[in-house]
């Protein structure tokens, strides 16, 4: 009788094993075949620049060779690794760990992000690398990572959006923008200093928890996060005044980087599922470059190119590691 209900425990052991790994792969699956369905729906089913009129841009322009493609391709490489090099960087603050795993999170984290508001996916995704007592610490690690690059992106994309403004005839008025910009600068501090010194929380996360990892974090390595953010933004932000280049827009570096600059700026406070990102970009670009009088559709096939170097690319590799994803292998 012990023999027959050790073979049943065995048995059930064996199926719940067999069920997990399987609900487990099929989730691997779900994530990549809609990772790839959207990528797919969106090249071929895109509102704002026809597949067809995009290909015939390219093939047309004698300015795309090899050479040209193999640059693009360096400076999408460089932007990740940039990107990858400060996650390791950060994580480091707590828990060492080698580049292959820094990217390994990164990417496959990003391709599990693709469908999701705001990349909002990858907060859970890179929390779920690691064990349960490390994922709080996870988040909150992403966050700041986030948080680095929007400060730059805003600071540089503020500059960049004085510099448009007094020089090009808009519906804007730099001084009320100015005068508005403060009033909203003070509302978000005073804002800020209730909710610090008040006992706000949302379930497992307070805003003292946060508070107290945030100052506690080293500065070194919050200094290092901003120089890596900074270094990348102006490797993706040369890398769409290239792409100006090759389209023989004649605009010099300085006229291309104050409406770039913006461009990034204003696309990054708008809300939106990440895969429609590239429409956002465009629609944006569209109408900042106009005032340049650029072709509109030189520039949805740069937001278009822009996009598929540095995150179709990107998400395409990371489906390697979204498959190769195993819970047994977090890190401890």
């Amino acid at each position: 009788m012990r023999n027959i209900d050790l073979i049943c425990t065995i048995i059930v052991q064996t199926l719940s094993y067999r069920t997990k790994h399987f609900l487990l792969l099929l989730i691997k699956l779900s994530i990549v075949v809609a990772a790839l369905y959207f990528i797919y729906q969106k090249l071929i089913n895109n509102n704002t620049l026809d597949f067809s009129d995009f290909y015939t841009i390219l093939t047309e322009n004698s300015n795309f060779s090899i050479k040209t493609v193999s640059f693009l391709l360096f400076l999408s490489a460089f932007n990740w690794f940039l990107e990858i090099l400060k996650w390791q960087l950060l994580v480091s603050s707590f828990k060492k760990i080698s580049f292959k795993n820094a990217t390994a999170q990164s990417l496959g984290s990003l391709t599990a992000s693709l469908i999701t508001p705001n990349r909002i996916g990858e907060y859970g995704a890179k929390a779920m690398f690691y064990q349960t007592t490390f994922r709080k610490k996870i988040v909150f690690i992403n966050l700041i990572s986030n948080l680095l690059q929007l400060l730059i992106t805003t600071v540089l994309g503020l500059i960049g959006l004085a510099f448009f403004l007094q020089a090009y005839e808009t519906s804007f008025n730099l001084y009320s923008f100015s005068f508005y910009a403060s009033g909203l600068l003070v509302l978000v501090l005073l804002l800020s200093f209730i909710i610090f010194k008040g006992t706000f929380k949302f379930k497992a996360f307070s805003i003292a928890k946060v508070k107290r990892f945030l100052t506690n974090f080293p500065k070194n390595k919050l200094l290092q996060g901003l120089g890596l953010s900074f270094v990348r933004y102006a490797v993706f932000s040369f890398q769409f005044y290239f792409l100006v280049q090759i389209f023989q827009i004649q605009l010099s570096y300085f006229e291309s980087i104050i409406i770039i600059s913006t461009m990034y700026l204003l696309a990054s406070i708008i809300p939106s599922i990440f895969i429609f990102d590239v429409l956002i970009k465009g629609s944006i670009a569209v109408y900042l470059f106009s005032f340049a009088q650029v072709n509109e559709l030189f520039i949805l096939s740069i937001v278009t190119l822009m996009w598929l170097f540095n995150f179709v690319l990107p998400s395409l590799i990371g489906s390697y590691y979204v498959l190769k994803f195993n819970f047994k292998n977090n890190l401890s």
